[in-house]
């Protein structure tokens, strides 16, 4: 799960992560309330989105005009910059082209920057430790400096048996160029970083940038956090701070079903039980020449509604040109998974090619089902064949 930047900082702040003062605004009218309360005179409006990049992105309706970040000299500019971003939708890198709409913006006061960098815990699943990652390249996305500049992109592993120590933040503060009082700084934020990242049961606190003020203060001038959905049960105000106008649509009624699915950009639809089966079947699409458009695993026990609602939810998405169904039987019986997608096919009224391809428990009386349905199935006897012919499908009707 993720949550908006506004929201990170006022989780940050309570292991004493620095931060400036700011607020939320729906409105413009609010925006300008807001930056009355805060010390001025200069303030910085931000759009409110689930993606990075906001100050290098542009809006659906005025490509040529600023991003989703602006910086304010006065209160007018302040609800000028509001009444750009609430409502309209802005186009990032994180977005992709259909861009998200802006609901509510982040009203800031200003600094004085002497020095922006790069800051970010995450698991490092290689080693089974939380990484440190930091470079002197900050507001820029760590993939380009990464791409264009990997020296400048600084390790740090925690041990989780010893958690984190001054070595640490005085570590890294010296490869960043930090230096006298700055490495204290450094380290104390670095010190409430971690322990809000054990905290939380986060999967990611990125602070981008992070700044040295020309008065000598490190800050965190931006916040994202993520966090592992399933210790949420543990942090219920965490989870109230959810905000599903951020999330895929299609993920979310999947999620009310328990079906584990995830929108990818391709053509090809999939339906499959079990996470590394349905690896590999995105895995042989893309051998075969096709692109998945979903991850989707229906789980080990589902049942005829459950795979119903997970075909309603593939052909929800629009640029599905057909589907393929791949089910090894062991607990989830072929005869359910056949019946499932029998009764779906009829009550969606299928436009699209459907390859389907069973084998393991109950294998006869599944395909039994799916050849008295009177529907166009095309039937596959392994993996390869079922890829193949389901990426000649969508040729085909191409």
């Amino acid at each position: 799960m993720n949550i908006h930047e506004y929201q990170a900082k006022e989780l940050l702040k309570q292991f004493g992560v620095p931060v400036l003062e700011g607020a939320v605004a729906w409105t413009p009218e609010e925006a300008v309330k807001q930056a009355e309360a805060l010390p001025g005179p200069i303030y910085v409006v931000k759009a409110q989105l689930h993606a990075g990049g906001r100050g290098a992105g542009h809006f659906l309706d005025d490509p040529n005009g600023k991003g989703g970040v602006r910086v304010a000299g006065s209160l007018a500019e302040v609800h000028a910059a509001a009444a750009a971003m609430i409502g309209h939708t802005l186009i990032t890198r994180q977005t992709g082209p259909a861009g998200r709409q802006v609901h509510r913006v982040y009203v800031e006061q200003g600094a004085q920057i002497a020095r922006e960098f790069y800051l970010s815990l995450l698991v490092d699943r290689r080693v089974g430790r939380v990484a440190l990652i930091g470079s002197s390249d900050g507001g820029v996305e760590i993939e380009e400096v990464a791409a264009r500049d990997p020296e400048k992109i600084l390790h740090v592993m925690i041990d989780p048996a010893s958690g984190v120590s001054a070595f640490h933040g005085r570590r890294l503060a010296v490869g960043l160029g930090l230096d006298g009082k700055e490495v204290g700084q450094f380290g104390r934020l670095v010190d409430g970083l971690y322990r809000a990242f054990l905290g939380f049961d986060s999967t990611l606190i990125e602070i981008n940038p992070l700044v040295l003020t020309t008065e000598g203060t490190v800050i965190a001038l931006d916040a994202k956090m993520s966090f592992d959905d399933n210790a949420l049960y543990r942090h219920p105000a965490v989870q109230n701070l959810r905000d599903e106008a951020e999330e895929d649509p299609k993920e979310l009624e999947a999620e009310r079903h328990s079906l584990n699915y995830v929108a990818l950009d391709g053509t090809i639809g999939c339906m499959v039980n079990g996470a590394g089966l349905a690896m590999a079947t995105m895995d042989i699409i893309k051998l075969y020449g096709g692109s998945p458009a979903n991850f989707l695993d229906v789980g080990g026990g589902a049942t005829k509604e459950r795979v119903t609602a997970a075909f309603k939810i593939i052909l929800s998405d629009p640029h599905v040109e057909a589907i393929l169904v791949n089910i090894f039987g062991g607990i989830m019986r072929c005869d359910v998974i056949a019946e499932g997608v029998v009764s779906a096919a009829r009550e969606v009224s299928l436009d699209v090619p459907l390859v389907v391809r069973l084998e393991g428990t109950n294998v006869a009386l599944g395909k039994e089902i799916l050849a008295r349905s009177g529907l166009p199935i095309i039937a596959a006897e392994n993996l390869a064949d079922a890829a193949e012919k389901v990426v000649t499908a969508v040729r085909d009707a191409a």
